[in-house]
């Protein structure tokens, strides 16, 4: 049995991450338009109980998960815990008695309830007491629409709203502006879209290092476990490889081969460099997260696929991918400042070489786009375990993320 999944984070106004919606499917063959409502979510309900964890593709976040009127009835939702999943009753679910008494029964038991892709009718004004979030498609919704929506809860102030399928910045200027609460997209990912400056370094990787790097005989092996689950640390690290102080540059591969490149001593005086300059900031979490997702995933199939001598080239690739994003830069000026391999910065610039189809497959896992993903998988002759990579990529960046939240 294999278990395919994507998720979507949902971000609040600060952008921070408020949960995930779940996009679950039968196989990596399987198109959305294909897919049967009742069957999706009942593969859902039974992998979460039987297969794995929610906490696994969410990272102990909310879960939003499809629900339709058969799957209601059934009481699926209940086989979850009311803190781990928000109840999204489907477009396709029509408003009548039998889903109102659903409704009340769920929100006495202390669920979330959204209603996914709301279309405005008089009839739902009956829900908005036991309803917690409207999910409104700013593809498909125009400004108008909108704005009646929002006159029409104001006696409900509980209710918020989430403005999904925000994929242009002004849309997502738009959704701010009318009091959204929550934004699900492609829009966070985008460098206009991320107001974040560069990243002060995890507090607790640093004194890991420091402390690895203490020895007289350093532990190469545990320093580069450490950069590699730091994306800020990474990038501090190339950027210093690269700088003017280092009269001979190379070309960087992986991340051993920069520590290599530097000597230990001059990785002794970039750490303390870097823990005397230590500000506190805030860090778009997600970011980081679907970095080291992409990552993992990345070496996970070069691994698998067996191309590359050096694995940790593609993990380097997918670290880098969305350094734009968080640096608020174009990848063309972030691609001149490191001293990155030609294959590398063709991938990332240019979309060319087997490492642009791994950070490609990666990217239509994240966009639930089975199709092209399994174009990409068909072509590179990967099967099955394109999947189980994905999964474990998650599992693997939950336990790093754990490890940075306790410093």
């Amino acid at each position: 049995m294999y278990f395919y999944a994507a998720r979507q984070p949902i971000l609040d106004r600060e952008k921070e991450l408020v949960g995930y919606e779940l996009l679950f499917r039968d196989g990596v063959d399987n198109v959305f338009p294909d897919i049967d409502g009742d069957e999706a979510t009942t593969k859902l309900i039974e992998g979460s109980q039987f297969n794995f964890g929610l906490e696994d593709l969410t990272g102990n976040k909310p879960a939003y998960i499809n629900f339709t009127l058969e799957t209601l009835l059934k009481g699926y939702p209940t086989m979850l815990g009311k803190e781990t999943v928000v109840v999204e009753i489907l477009e396709t679910v029509q408003p009548g008695k039998r889903l109102l008494a659903i409704v009340k029964d769920l929100k006495e038991k202390g669920y979330t309830l959204a209603l996914d892709d709301y279309i405005h009718q008089p009839v739902w004004r009956h829900f908005y007491p036991f309803i917690d979030i409207l999910k409104i498609d700013f593809l498909t919704t125009d400004e108008s629409a909108i704005k009646t929506i929002i006159n029409d809860i104001k006696a409900y102030p509980h209710i918020k709203l989430l403005a999904e399928k925000v994929e242009t910045y002004e849309a997502y200027n738009l959704a701010l502006e009318l009091g959204f609460e929550y934004f699900q997209g492609f829009f966070f990912s985008k460098p206009e879209m991320v107001q974040s400056k560069a990243l002060p370094p995890s507090e607790m990787a640093l004194a890991e290092l420091l402390y690895e790097t203490s020895s007289v005989e350093m532990d190469l092996k545990k320093i580069t476990d450490v950069f590699e689950r730091d994306v800020n640390l990474s990038y501090k690290l190339l950027r210093y490889s690269n700088s003017a102080a280092f009269a001979r540059r190379a070309e960087i591969n992986t991340i051993k081969q920069a520590l290599i490149v530097l000597g230990a001593n001059e990785i002794k005086k970039l750490l303390s460099l870097l823990f005397a300059a230590q500000v506190s900031a805030d860090k778009p979490v997600e970011l980081i997260r679907l970095s080291l997702t992409r990552a993992r995933f990345g070496e996970l199939l070069a691994i698998s696929h067996g191309q590359f001598k050096d694995t940790g080239m593609a993990f380097l690739t997918g670290m880098m991918s969305l350094m734009d994003a968080i640096l608020d830069e174009t990848m063309e000026s972030v691609m001149q400042k490191l001293p990155l391999s030609a294959e590398i910065k063709a991938a990332l610039l240019n979309d060319e070489g087997l490492l642009a189809q791994y950070l490609n497959l990666v990217k239509f896992y994240e966009h639930a786009d089975w199709q092209a993903a399994n174009e990409i998988a068909k072509q590179l002759n990967l099967g099955e375990e394109v999947a189980n990579a994905y999964h474990d990529a998650l599992t693997w960046v939950n336990e790093q993320m754990q490890l940075m939240v306790k410093e």
